[in-house]
């Protein structure tokens, strides 16, 4: 009988590839996706229809999620599920360039959001596998401050190359960013990553639940997908229509607009990030995602009186607040809740498909109430789903509490 051979425990050393592929993925994960509204707003499009296109690949990406979590649960190439679909976001990204056609457009937003899923999920399996359980909360954190460092730098660079050189040196730099992060995953040995590890530890897997019924079996990470659905209902739209308003008011420039925006919300996300890994380890994850609820409220009151270059500091403040702190909570509710089913992925998967719900469309109901009434009622009533998220996670705190 042949023995099965144990991957190598990770050493400090080899975690340096992980953290350079969490910087690096962050800018060739959205491609030009930060710049589409301003991009396509250019070109004449108006902001329901700027929201419709957007939506359409946002649901494509969330009906995707909770498969490719199973997949990567199961297989032993996860590192190939961050190569090919980073090289799709670059190529999808080319295709608004060379076509702003409605549905050319659509197709690329759908290439990048499917490519997205599952990148997240890879990345969470690869960290789970290299430091186990144990190492997870402390490791994940250090992941998200790369992200965001990564996302920072890659806006404040696209943002000045835009503005200098137009939009394709937008995509070139994230075409770079591409070739970075395949390098960076390929540094990581295939054998350093335990494969049961990155899924939970469960030998027999197909005993365990699948698909939603994950969600349904435990009852806490319902709760976490409906609130977090909620919560990106109103506050995913809030940044590309704060973006489209200040443009055209005439208020800033379109890729300096959307610079500016990532660069305060990821900057404030590197913080945030390290600050709710602590608070978890000395308490638990319930608070840390109550205090992530209750910035969207805020932002969107903010985002009524606030415009122009002043007004971007204090609503991207409060968006990096929220985003930062979910971005170490919710993969570490999900690691604790699913430690030894065998289907940590998958959990992830489907937290993130809920999720997805509200944020796919989110672009549509802001740009089209927007369009409707203004952008003023729009961002309060897209700050008023941060007041249903957190109705609903105090209401049903004993159920989530413990984590």
């Amino acid at each position: 009988m042949t023995r099965r051979k144990e991957p190598k425990q990770a050493a400090a050393s080899l975690l340096w590839p992980l953290l350079a592929l969490n910087f690096f993925m962050a800018d060739m994960q959205s491609g030009i996706g930060p710049f589409v509204g301003v991009f396509l707003q250019s070109h004449g499009w108006t902001t329901g229809l700027i929201g419709t296109a957007l939506t359409i690949g946002n649901v494509a990406g969330m009906l995707i999620t909770t498969p490719v979590g199973g997949f990567i649960d199961t297989t032993d190439h996860k590192r190939a599920w961050v190569i090919v679909p980073g090289v799709a976001v670059v190529m999808a990204s080319a295709i608004i360039l060379v076509s702003q056609q409605f549905w050319a457009v659509a197709l690329s937003q759908i290439a990048t959001s499917v490519a997205g899923a599952a990148i997240v999920p890879a990345v969470t399996g690869i960290t789970l596998g290299m430091v186990k359980q144990r190492g997870f909360n402390r490791q994940n954190g250090r992941n998200q401050a790369f992200n965001h460092a990564g996302n920072m730098i890659g806006a404040a660079a696209s943002g000045y190359l835009g503005w200098r050189y137009g939009y394709v040196a937008v995509f070139l730099l994230a075409a770079v960013f591409g070739l970075m992060t395949i390098a960076s995953v390929l540094l990581i040995p295939a054998d350093t990553i335990d494969h049961r590890a990155a899924r939970g530890k469960e030998d027999d897997p197909e005993s365990q639940p699948s698909g939603f019924s994950v969600l349904v079996k435990h009852k806490p990470l319902l709760v976490l997908a409906l609130a977090l659905a909620l919560f990106h209902l109103g506050n995913a739209a809030i940044v590309p229509l704060y973006g489209l308003a200040a443009v055209a008011d005439g208020l800033m420039n379109g890729p300096g607009v959307v610079a500016a925006t990532i660069v305060v919300a990821q900057g404030v996300m590197i913080v945030t990030s390290i600050v709710g890994m602590h608070a978890a380890e000395r308490r638990n994850f319930w608070p840390v995602l109550l205090v992530s609820f209750l910035a969207l409220p805020i932002r969107g009151v903010l985002a009524v009186f606030l415009s122009g270059w002043w007004g971007v500091l204090p609503v991207q403040i409060l968006d990096g607040i929220g985003a930062g702190l979910q971005s170490v909570a919710v993969p570490g509710i999900v690691a604790r809740t699913l430690n030894g089913t065998g289907r940590v992925n998958l959990g992830q998967g489907a937290v993130i498909t809920i999720q997805g719900m509200g944020a796919s469309f989110s672009p549509a109901l802001g740009g089209w109430i927007a369009q409707w009434v203004g952008y003023q009622l729009a961002f309060l009533i897209l700050g008023g789903f941060g007041l249903l998220s957190i109705a609903l996670w105090i209401s049903l705190r004993a159920v989530v509490n413990k984590y």
